[in-house]
């Protein structure tokens, strides 16, 4: 009785009938299991990014630290040697740097504490935009960017375009890390309602399984964890778009085909022609 608080003794009117009684008592334990399996889902949950974030933080840590042990070492008299070690020392404080940034910014997200510069903008300037700035990304991997379509005049959205834009590359970069080689990640943008636009980012890369998407936008939760690493980033990519998105009081969806491909695709609100 002890986890009982006092409302729960005020929803249903006195009875004594056993049967009715019988009924009440029965879905009332039900409902107090699910809460405990609730409770005890999200401290497997929280157990887990703790851990993630330890990870994640200690190896660039880690790396960091061995580098410049050895140049305290001695290596630091041998010009070649010394280069290259403090070049790799600073690509582990970037990844660093780059952890701290994104949990910084999702805690700003998550406390509403960041105010978002919504104005009009034409999303299909910005994506091109986007896809210069990953053109050479997606050469190393041989995966072409393209529109589903030749889009003749502008498609005005409102929104925060520094914002969109960083949930648009995000995407792209993802669809780019776990794309096939000599792949395509096509972008189509299309009327989803009456005042609302529906950009989707479809790939032919690697696709996820059924039991990892309910999950796929949790901090620092990686389908592959080993190849997930190896292609960097902070593990944040996916959450950070969940929380924009959100932030803009919009929805994000995703659908994918295990070794098919996936889709990922986001509204935003439609500028009415004046």
């Amino acid at each position: 009785m002890s986890i009982l608080d006092s409302s729960d003794f005020n929803k249903t009117p006195i009875t004594s009938d056993i049967e009715v009684l019988s009924r009440e008592v029965q879905k009332f334990a039900e409902l107090k299991q699910q809460q405990i399996r609730n409770l005890t889902l999200r401290e497997s949950y929280r157990r887990e990014f703790l851990g993630n974030v330890s990870h994640e933080l200690k190896t660039p840590l880690f790396t960091v630290q061995g580098y410049l042990l050895t140049l305290a070492d001695g290596a630091i008299n041998d010009k070649k040697i010394s280069q290259k070690y403090l070049e790799r020392a600073n690509k582990g404080v970037d990844r660093l740097i780059e952890i701290v940034r994104d949990l910084d910014l999702i805690s700003k997200l998550e406390s509403a504490d960041l105010d978002l510069n919504k104005q009009p903008f034409n999303i299909i300037e910005l994506i091109q935009n986007v896809f210069d700035l990953l053109e050479m990304k997606a050469k190393k991997r041989n995966i072409s960017l393209f529109f589903d379509k030749h889009y003749e005049y502008p498609i005005m959205v409102i929104g925060d375009i520094k914002r969109i834009e960083q949930v648009l590359t995000n995407l792209l970069v993802n669809s780019i890390k776990y794309g096939k080689t000599n792949g395509t990640t096509l972008v189509s943008v299309s009327h989803f309602k009456k005042d609302k636009i529906l950009i989707k980012i479809a790939d032919n890369g690697e696709g996820i399984k059924k039991e990892h998407r309910a999950r796929l936008f949790e901090r620092f939760y990686r389908v592959d964890q080993s190849r997930s690493r190896e292609q960097g980033g902070s593990g944040l990519g996916l959450s950070i778009v969940k929380h924009i998105i959100e932030a803009h009081d919009e929805h994000i969806f995703v659908e994918s085909k295990f070794k098919k491909g996936s889709e990922f695709s986001f509204t935003l609100e439609k500028l009415e022609k004046i």
